[in-house]
């Protein structure tokens, strides 16, 4: 966690994201899918490099995250406390997902910190807006990667959203359930062995985007780098 918050005020981060800011970053948010018309153009490893001057400020983030920009809205998330961060908060902040770059980049960097983090999964799983819907994926992806002390059960229940969610054609929503499919099935062998299961009736499925789901996920689940991965995990536990 960054260190106790500098005096920045709204005002001075602000100008200094303008001034950062190029049509050079904007055009290269585009070719990436993400959207300019809020964006100033500034590289995300430029932003968090930045969010380690500014430390750990929760209503500094809060009001970054108000103001609408993106690259605001993205050091939110590099700056805020998850310990402060709350179930409204969680609810809130998802609603307002326009893209897969702050829908990632929320759960990946604060988020799943958060104490309530697992508690979001299924209601955020229901959700009918796609980025919101990804949102569940997402932390359940970063929750495989990064909370190294939940139980397989957890993930478990996780896999069941996955499965049930496989059939969405939406691209980002489908992106996000292949990905947290194939980081829970690395997490350890027997997660694998459930995740290689799931993976193996969705590509059986009659739904075109289950199939695709399912099958991509038996790619990498199956290949030679995931078991040389369990194998070392396996290595290191004894």
């Amino acid at each position: 966690m960054a260190t106790p918050s500098s005096a920045a005020t709204l005002d001075t981060v602000l100008a200094w994201l303008l001034r950062e800011g190029s049509p050079a970053g904007r055009a290269s948010m585009e070719r990436f899918g993400l959207p300019s018309e809020h964006a100033v153009g500034i590289a995300v490893g430029r932003l968090r490099q930045y969010a380690k001057t500014l430390g750990t400020d929760h209503a500094l983030a809060a009001a970054l995250w108000d103001s609408g920009g993106y690259e605001a809205r993205l050091l939110a998330t590099f700056i805020d406390d998850p310990a402060r961060v709350t179930v409204a908060q969680m609810d809130r902040w998802s609603a307002q997902f326009d893209n897969w770059g702050i829908c990632d980049t929320a759960c990946f960097a604060l988020f799943d910190h958060a104490p309530q983090a697992w508690g979001r999964l299924a209601p955020w799983a229901r959700r009918r807006d796609e980025f919101g819907k990804r949102a569940a994926f997402a932390l359940l992806w970063s929750l495989s990667v990064h909370d190294k002390t939940a139980p397989d059960e957890a993930f478990i229940k996780g896999l069941a959203l996955i499965e049930a969610a496989a059939t969405d054609e939406r691209h980002f929503v489908k992106k996000a359930v292949n990905m947290a499919l194939r980081a829970v099935g690395k997490r350890n062998d027997a997660l694998h062995a459930a995740a290689a299961d799931v993976a193996q009736r969705l590509a059986a499925s009659d739904d075109a985007t289950a199939r695709w789901i399912g099958k991509d996920a038996l790619k990498e689940l199956g290949g030679a780098s995931v078991s040389r991965r369990l194998t070392l995990k396996r290595q290191r536990a004894a």
